[in-house]
């Protein structure tokens, strides 16, 4: 598990990185990884690898490969991979995947349902 939290907080190896100080609304497509540690409110959309940093709200419906919570979310996630709530992150909402980590320490409220991996 050491390898996940050292590829989450190494933004060198992050594709693109939304700033703490930016607030950004609407919808986001991507492909390879993307951090945010601001604010933002929409739909999410990749096949990649989604990080929500320590300081960032997040509330939106998010389709994903890998998600990994650092934060604050708030909505549903449907990840073909996994989904990840380290310790201090708060999750509100439903999600779907097939394997789901959650750290002594993150909070989430919410359902789950488990698929099978493709």
């Amino acid at each position: 598990m050491n390898e996940i939290r050292e590829i989450v907080e190494d933004e060198n190896k992050i594709t693109t990185v939304i700033a703490d100080d930016i607030e950004f609304r609407g919808r986001l497509v991507f492909k390879n990884s993307l951090k945010i540690k601001g604010f933002f409110e929409g739909k999410i959309e990749t096949k990649g690898h989604l990080m929500i940093g320590q300081e960032a709200r997040v509330s939106a419906d998010v389709k994903s490969g890998v998600v990994s919570v650092n934060g604050a979310f708030n909505g549903k996630i449907k990840a073909t991979q996994r989904i990840e709530l380290f310790n201090k992150s708060v999750s509100n909402g439903d999600m779907v995947c097939p394997e789901l980590f959650i750290e002594k320490g993150s909070v989430f409220n919410g359902t789950c349902i488990m698929t099978e991996k493709p």
